[in-house]
């Protein structure tokens, strides 16, 4: 006997991906400059309903504060969550200015040939579809990722974490009260609530064209085993940063310490620290009393713990031997796993093997080291004395992110408006009677394959 509840979600999820099909399909032979226009419309309802946001928000944060007194949510989780914190809300409205403000990511033509005589192929940027994200804790999420969408030309179906209900949900409602003024359908962005429902989602492969999970490797695994839909993942940051032989003490005590401890539960702070071996005596130890006192641990190997003698009688509270399993944690919290290397090339391999392939930086004034870090390092983010900070949408200049993809689709780091849209060949015959191959291929014609100026889309 079926289960009337399954069945029923069933029939929600149907709807609401049909909905968002309907919605983009109908966008289509909408004005691109209707997308701005509605992007401010979602800013100017946003900026006015700001004290409803936020006090939905407070009602998220003491929700979950409670849960982290019962040690049922993380404080990395519960950070991640306050939408009153340095500016974000305001933060999250410029993000929708600085997206409104991007070229247009759709209509490039990004290939062009003369196929043959009167018959010309382009090659042009469009939406993917209808995509389905899925994240966790942080509500500005659903404004980030809805004005992307928007200037995109891609549908969205939201879905946040349980953690942020309140706030998500105002915000979609908003969302969808200022599209309703627009040329854009309300249902362009829509949200979903509940994991039955996401459940039910991912079966609908006939209407989304892509999901987007953002978050641990555990939930972006779960998806990929549970639908037909193509999937592009946001993972763990498991970051690490490289200390060279050559490396300068400032700049390696800016780096280190800022990569680790601006804002440590962020996906894109170091988790690992590698060593040379050179500079056990030396830099090491002013490095390690630095870390320890912006109250980080370190977990080390053998030789960069024996190096640490004197400091860890004084501070035996932040020094311990680390484990393998170290070397493969996600901390989101006061933690650096530690280990010496010999030299670049087993930083490289160390990292390619450990991390989570997001954003790794190396500290060298060698250019060969600097150009084997590049080449050698198998991550979507590669950086030479800067901060693993960086690796950050709105830093990048795209305006905001969806995410920051570790993986190898169409897309890779930092997620905006590029990794947005595919692309569709678009061929048209000149030729009075039409074109067939048969006049390229046993006629008088033959393929000429010329490029031509790319210039805008031949439609």
């Amino acid at each position: 006997m079926s289960d009337p509840s399954s069945s029923s979600s069933s029939n929600a999820a149907e709807s609401i991906a049909k909905a968002a099909r309907e919605a983009f399909e109908q966008s289509q032979l909408v004005d691109v400059s209707e997308r701005d226009l509605a992007l401010k419309a979602i800013r100017e309802v946003l900026e006015g309903k700001k004290d409803e946001v936020l006090a939905a928000n407070k009602e998220d944060m003491e929700t979950a504060e409670a849960l982290l007194a019962q040690g049922k949510l993380s404080k990395s989780l519960v950070s991640r969550l306050d939408l009153s914190r340095s500016g974000k809300f305001q933060a999250m409205l410029q993000g929708i200015t600085d997206v409104a403000s991007l070229p247009v990511p759709t209509g490039q033509v990004t290939f062009a040939k003369e196929l043959g005589p009167g018959l010309d192929l382009h090659r042009v940027t469009c939406p993917v579809g209808v995509l389905l994200v899925i994240f966790e804790a942080r509500p500005e999420v659903v404004v980030n990722i809805a004005a992307l969408a928007i200037k995109s030309g891609n549908a969205a179906i939201l879905k946040g974490g349980k953690e942020s209900l309140r706030t998500s949900t105002i915000l979609s409602s908003l969302i969808a009260e200022a599209l309703s003024k627009t040329s854009i359908p309300p249902t362009f962005i829509q949200s979903v609530s509940t994991r039955s429902e996401i459940s039910s989602l991912l079966a609908q492969d006939k209407y989304i064209d892509l999901v987007m999970p953002r978050g641990g490797n555990e939930l972006v695994k779960s998806i990929q085993n549970n639908t037909r839909i193509p999937v592009m993942g946001h993972a763990d940051g498991i970051c690490a940063v490289y200390v060279d032989e050559t490396a300068v003490e400032e700049k390696a005590l800016r780096v280190v310490v800022e990569s680790k401890t601006d804002y440590m539960a962020a996906c894109n702070s170091a988790e690992t620290l590698l060593i040379h071996e050179s500079l056990l005596s030396t830099l090491w130890p002013k490095l390690a009393s630095t870390l320890i006192s912006n109250n980080v641990h370190l977990r080390c190997d053998a030789l960069t713990l024996s190096s640490l003698k004197d400091l860890a009688e004084a501070s035996s509270e932040f020094i311990s031997e680390s484990t393998e399993e170290d070397y493969h944690t996600e901390f989101l919290g006061p933690i650096l796993a530690v280990k010496t290397v010999k030299s670049v090339s087993e930083a490289i391999k160390h990292i390619n093997s450990h991390s989570s392939h997001h954003t790794d930086s190396i500290i060298t004034e060698n250019e060969e080291s600097m150009s084997s870090w590049c080449r050698g390092l198998d991550s979507a983010n590669c950086f030479i004395n800067a901060s693993t900070r960086f690796a950050d949408g709105t830093r990048y200049g795209l305006g905001t992110e969806v995410g920051i993809s570790t993986g190898k689709t169409h897309a890779r780091g930092p997620v905006g408006l590029d990794g947005l849209v595919i692309y569709k060949y678009m061929m048209r015959s000149k030729n009075t009677s039409g074109s067939t191959i048969a006049d390229y291929e046993k006629g008088d014609n033959r393929y000429t394959h010329e490029d031509l100026e790319r210039g805008k889309p031949p439609f």
